[in-house]
């Protein structure tokens, strides 16, 4: 039996071994909307719980509409010119918008990537601006959240008097899932902002994909939003191939929530018991261009492992590992246990620490492959993190492993070919990263 999974832009088609038994899991998305400009507009002009934007932007001076960065596949090409046009009809044209990219801690997008996220039309007309996390000059102080952390957001940000946020709904591994608030931060906070909400502790708690009640990543981040503010809303969901199928605009916390409910219904997908081994997709371009972002595959498949069991994960990585920081943590650790050692002492910080902490927590439960035509970092010898030149050669060392004793065809592989993209899930049931697997959400 062979499977497709996403992989770079093309996928991969891989061969399952013959002696397991196999289930593949996707969620079904819908359709794509055969009039996506027309559907935009009409969702710009009947929001949720929000006047309709042009009654927001009439009268206004200068607007800043913020935008994903390049890891995020939004379809700004077909969607962000009806927005474009409208603003300008209100009197808003490219003279008094701002185009700024939420990048939070991720590099500076380059003008060929500008123009392949955003169309050339608006790249020539419009100013477009990188949000740089690190340039404190950069943020203003805007107060304190109730669980302790300093608020520092983009200047530029602040300074507009029509604020529209937008994004991708799909399930996050902390965020329960992205879009709405996430724009704002950590997409336009400052780096003291961003270590306080990916800190050790908030990581540790009810976070994971799908998991929105109780989470206090989500709860913080909305608690910024309310404290910051933003005008207006444009989110929207996708599918396989990236068309859009659902927009969600309006107030930016219950357009957001509408938004996803709609997306759980498409993308959880439930399984009758774990698996012995997951194979999953980092997402394919352009989540699996690095590891750091590649991890996210990982802990979708997180849910549906049985403990001691194996994952296997598939992604490009065409740009290595992701940033110094991030390689530098990783090679300078021995093991997840000396990792979480250091991450929890009050002096220690480093750009990216969260992703190697979620690393650390899928390591709980389940010994890694990653198949890949590169290895792109070493890992230390406690780390149970395994290279493989194929998926192939991967998943034969993992049944080597955690399907010994065994009877032929009892180990039980579950397939999610679009990796995070899809809510796995074993009978319907999230489980928080920071408990590991021991607790249901």
């Amino acid at each position: 039996m062979k499977v497709q999974l996403e992989f770079g832009r093309c996928g991969v088609e891989v061969a399952l071994p013959a002696a397991v038994h196999v289930e593949v899991v996707q969620g079904k998305r819908l359709a794509a909307l055969s009039a996506p400009q027309l559907a935009v507009r009409q969702a710009l002009l009947e929001p949720i719980a929000s006047v309709p934007l042009p009654e927001l932007a009439r009268g206004r001076g200068r607007c800043v509409v913020v935008v994903s960065d390049k890891t995020r596949p939004v379809p700004y090409p077909a969607v962000l010119p009806p927005l474009l046009e409208l603003l300008r009809d209100c009197g808003l044209g490219p003279d008094r918008v701002e185009i700024l990219v939420a990048t939070g801690l991720h590099r500076p997008n380059d003008p060929r990537e500008l123009e392949e996220m955003l169309g050339p039309e608006i790249t020539r007309s419009y100013r477009i601006r990188n949000h740089v996390a690190r340039d404190d000059a950069s943020h203003a102080f805007v107060g304190t959240t109730n669980r302790g952390t300093e608020v520092w957001i983009d200047r530029g940000y602040l300074e507009a008097d029509l604020r529209i946020l937008t994004g991708l709904i799909e399930p996050h591994l902390m965020a329960g899932y992205s879009g709405g608030r996430k724009a704002l931060c950590p997409g336009l906070a400052s780096v003291k902002t961003i270590r306080s909400v990916h800190g050790p502790g908030m990581l540790e708690g009810r976070v994971g994909p799908g998991i929105l009640e109780g989470n206090p990543f989500h709860e913080e981040l909305v608690e910024i939003l309310e404290k910051v503010g933003a005008d207006f809303l444009f989110d929207v969901t996708v599918d396989r191939q990236r068309r859009l199928t659902g927009v969600f605009a309006g107030d930016p916390v219950w357009a957001h929530q509408q938004g996803a409910l709609a997306v759980e219904r498409q993308v959880l997908v439930s399984v009758e018991k774990p698996a012995d081994i997951v194979l999953v997709s980092a997402g394919g371009y352009p989540l699996d261009q690095t590891l750091y972002q590649a991890i996210k595959g990982l802990a979708a498949a997180l849910n549906v492992v049985r403990p001691d069991g194996a994952i296997v994960l598939v992604a490009e990585l065409s740009e290595g590992a992701g940033s110094r920081e991030f390689v530098t943590l990783l090679r300078s650790v021995d093991s997840p246990e000396m990792f979480m050692e250091r991450v929890w002492q009050p002096d220690f910080f480093s750009v990216d620490q969260w992703m190697v902490q979620h690393l650390c927590q899928v390591l709980r439960k389940a010994s890694v492959w990653i198949a890949t035509p590169r290895q792109v970092v070493r890992f230390g010898p406690g780390f149970a993190v395994r290279w493989a030149e194929s998926a192939e050669q991967a998943l034969d060392e993992a049944l080597q492993q955690v399907g010994a004793g065994q009877k032929e065809g009892e180990a039980r592989l579950v397939v999610i070919p679009d990796g995070p993209y899809t809510l796995a899930t074993v009978l319907g049931r999230k489980f928080a990263l920071g408990t590991a697997w021991c607790e249901a959400a």
